[in-house]
């Protein structure tokens, strides 16, 4: 089965390859394109023939590769993927151990406050 990426990819690639040969075609091989016209008619027709043919394969090239290059992977099926996988890692992972709540997480009956330092005593000698 072929995806609609995949068939445009073939349809561009077929119409460049189509119109490259009927150019080629048209230009050189119907009629005798040198009788009555100057020399400076193939300055001008030479390279606008090479640019063509060129853009021509370019975008064969381009439908070539839409043609031969798989579909994607639908985003549902990526999303399920990575989530089965995130599942098994959390599956695996030991127990954390509790941890003493912080200063934050404790009520504030428990909380006291800090005690002054005590000043030291000199003895007397």
């Amino acid at each position: 089965m072929v995806s609609k990426d995949q068939a445009i990819g073939g349809a561009i690639c077929l119409v460049c390859v189509v119109v490259g040969v009927l150019y080629t075609l048209g230009l050189f091989y119907f009629g005798n394109p040198m009788a009555g016209w100057p020399i400076e008619f193939w300055l001008v027709a030479l390279p606008v023939f090479i640019a063509f043919i060129a853009i021509l394969a370019i975008g064969a090239w381009i439908g070539w590769t839409m043609a031969t290059t798989p579909p994607p992977k639908p985003i549902e099926e990526i999303t399920s993927e990575m989530e089965t996988e995130q599942k098994a890692t959390v599956e695996e992972k030991p127990p954390m151990p509790e941890e003493k709540p912080t200063m934050e997480e404790k009520p504030a009956a428990e909380e006291k406050p800090p005690e002054p330092p005590k000043p030291e005593r000199k003895r007397k000698t």
